[in-house]
């Protein structure tokens, strides 16, 4: 039976939802990039840019957390093993003062983290060779080995993409990119400091 009224009882077909990563849906009035001068060639480019960028780290974000729950490890703990592997691969002794340095956190929350993962059997403490003060740290192999074979294997797949470009290529990628990050850079954001509260009296 049908509706009384047309078009109720239809079935409609979705419209589908602005892209979050246009400048028409996010800017719409050029309220932050003005587009003098941008063709709409020049604008389509920009957005499916944007939209690749947000696949990237989407993909990246996936494979993070996938990574801690196969590891079932914390993040900095996670940092912490990449860093023993740099270590070990470049014959570096890994100290816990180097590994404070290295992740940028406190030697009470480095000394934690060593103890959570000596328990788990991800590391071992052993005596500095030359430094009887100092200890050494060194990754269990059987860690080693499964990070590399499941977590480092899938990370090192970027370098396919890589390979796939030319020279010059690479060159623009590296340019843009350092570009990209140069312009977000907080170092000069005033707004970091503000009152949010203040900012809307």
């Amino acid at each position: 039976m049908s509706s009384p009224h047309p078009g109720e009882g239809d079935h409609e077909q979705p419209s589908a939802p602005p892209s979050l990563f246009s400048l028409d849906s996010s800017d719409r009035h050029q309220e932050l990039v003005d587009r003098t001068g941008m063709s709409e060639s020049d604008i389509a480019q920009v957005d499916a840019l944007m939209g690749a960028l947000s696949r990237l780290r989407a993909a990246e974000q996936e494979l993070s957390e996938a990574s801690l729950r196969y590891m079932k490890l914390g993040e900095t703990d996670m940092r912490a093993l990449h860093f023993l592997i740099v270590c070990e691969n470049t014959g570096t002794l890994a100290t816990p003062g180097a590994i404070t340095r290295a992740l940028e956190i406190s030697s009470a929350s480095t000394t934690k983290l060593l103890d959570r993962l000596e328990r788990a059997g991800h590391i071992r403490r052993a005596p500095h060779p030359s430094d009887r003060r100092a200890l050494v740290i060194t990754i269990e192999p059987a860690t080693r080995a499964s990070a590399i074979r499941t977590v480092g294997a899938t990370q090192a797949r970027r370098v396919d993409a890589v390979r796939r470009l030319t020279h010059a290529e690479r060159e623009t990628v590296i340019r843009f990119l350092e570009d990209m990050a140069s312009e977000i850079s907080l170092a000069d954001a005033e707004w970091i400091h503000e009152d949010p509260a203040g900012a809307r009296d």
